[in-house]
């Protein structure tokens, strides 16, 4: 299946995360880059806000309505469309004539403020009905598919519109659970109507890799290619963690059979930047494509905002740490590198180390060094971003460089090693921590105690 010449290609990023919205300096910036690099599409759908699901009812405040209707002007000067979404799924009533007048009249609203494409998300919810949607429905796809084809129409009575929807179950894993519903995909495939566009995540809600024999299966269950809602470098999920890897594992032959691709990146705006590029740059791409060197394109393209007070930051150090928080499934070479290296350093007796363990101490010494140098950073925002993630690192990287020279000193190799640095009960401590060493992942995705449960006295 491959999309209509009557629904344009959309690409673009989709602010649809959990977490503290992002400014209009980083809104007004963002649609500056997608403009540079050819992007079309921003959608607005944060799900913190409060205006998205839990007062999806409400139109929008004077004050706020001024500001998307500034944002809309300002996307359309850099050739940037709009797409306005919100979530009323939490406790809608699929069969209230009121809440499809209040979903059509929060529309209304957006259109009037500029806003070109309208966003139903169905994502989140729990997959249940009020009892009089059951009776009238029947299952929830017929329901949403109803409460979306209303919507439709009720806009393109007065202008074509150009509606997205995002599905209850939105990923493979989802509908291999019957989220929604036993053949909830396909039934919204048959009721929803084709001048909709579905979202979808590929076979996980982030997903590594999506190949174009999944995309095919899912078009045949929606009758449309779907929307990619690509959570690749979100991290809404993990706060410990950031994503600037390249746009990685979605071969070309993905782009034929979409409606479009909107990345929905890091929650911290200013760390977007490797990500969006890279994304940009496989759009335009033709024949294979080097995720890597994408990334270092990026990377060297990114570097200028790392001018520090005091000396700017190398380019190899950058790498470096771009590196160390590189995409869900993987850390950047680099990264993988000192680990492994340093592995192997551990592994052996310290009375056997040679100069491999010098190497792979300076090595770490260096990363500690460039997680230091953050704090330098002239531009501000640049440094919120990176701080608790960069501090977190550097304390990991001198806890092993002071553990390295320890044992490399022969006055005191083999005793006791302690930092002054790292105490019990304050270095790695709190809550978090002890509830995730309770449980242990296995590589295959499964949990079991890390230890055998001890008896109660």
């Amino acid at each position: 299946m491959h999309a209509s010449p009557a629904a344009p290609f959309l690409s673009g990023v989709i602010e649809g995360f959990y977490g503290p919205t992002w400014s209009r300096a980083e809104r007004i910036e963002l649609l500056d880059l997608m403009s540079a690099w050819g992007l079309n599409t921003y959608l607005q759908g944060p799900k913190d806000d409060i205006h998205h699901r839990a007062a999806w009812r409400i139109p929008y405040p004077h004050e706020e309505a001024s500001e998307l209707r500034s944002l809309a002007r300002e996307a359309g000067a850099r050739g940037v469309q709009i797409a306005h979404g919100f979530g009323p799924g939490l406790d809608i009533r699929y069969s209230d004539p009121a809440d499809l007048d209040a979903a059509v009249a929060r529309f209304v609203q957006a259109r009037s403020m500029g806003v070109s494409i309208f966003v139903l998300l169905f994502d989140d919810i729990p997959d249940q009905m009020h009892a009089e949607d059951v009776a009238r429905w029947g299952t929830l796809a017929r329901a949403q598919a109803a409460f979306a084809n209303a919507v439709l129409d009720a806009l393109s009575g007065h202008a074509p519109a150009r509606m997205l929807f995002c599905p209850t179950p939105y990923c493979g894993r989802m509908a291999m659970r019957a989220h929604g519903g036993p053949g909830y995909l396909q039934q919204l495939g048959a009721d929803l109507a084709p001048a909709i566009d579905v979202f979808w995540t590929g076979p996980e809600i982030v997903s590594h890799e999506i190949t174009p024999r999944h995309i095919d299966e899912v078009a045949s269950w929606l009758r449309r290619p779907p929307l990619l809602w690509d959570n690749l470098h979100a991290n809404d999920y993990d706060g410990r963690r950031f994503h600037c890897g390249p746009y990685s594992g979605r071969p070309h032959g993905l782009r034929p059979r979409l409606r479009g691709v909107l990345s929905n990146p890091n929650t911290e705006f200013p760390l977007n930047f490797p990500g969006l590029h890279s994304l940009s740059a496989w759009l335009r791409s033709a024949g294979d494509w080097d995720e890597r060197a994408s990334y270092l394109e990026a990377i060297r393209a990114w570097l200028p905002r790392f001018e520090g007070w005091k000396q700017p930051m190398p380019e190899e150090d950058l790498v470096l740490l771009g590196d160390c928080f590189y995409l869900p499934g993987t850390e950047g070479a680099m990264a993988v590198q000192l680990r492994d290296q340093l592995r192997d350093v551990l592994a052996m007796p310290p009375d056997r180390w040679g100069p491999e363990a010098t190497m792979v101490r300076a090595r770490l010494a260096r990363l500690r060094d460039a997680c230091a140098r953050i704090a330098d950073l002239r531009d501000r925002r640049m440094f919120a971003a990176w701080s608790r993630r960069a501090w977190e690192l550097r304390e990991e990287a001198d806890l092993l460089v002071k553990f390295l020279g320890w044992n490399l000193d022969p006055a005191t190799r083999g005793q006791p090693f302690q930092s002054d640095f790292h105490q019990p009960l304050t270095y790695r401590g709190g809550m978090v921590p002890s509830l995730q060493n309770l449980l242990a992942m296995q590589p295959d995705g499964t949990f079991g105690p890390c230890t055998p449960a001890v008896p109660t006295p």
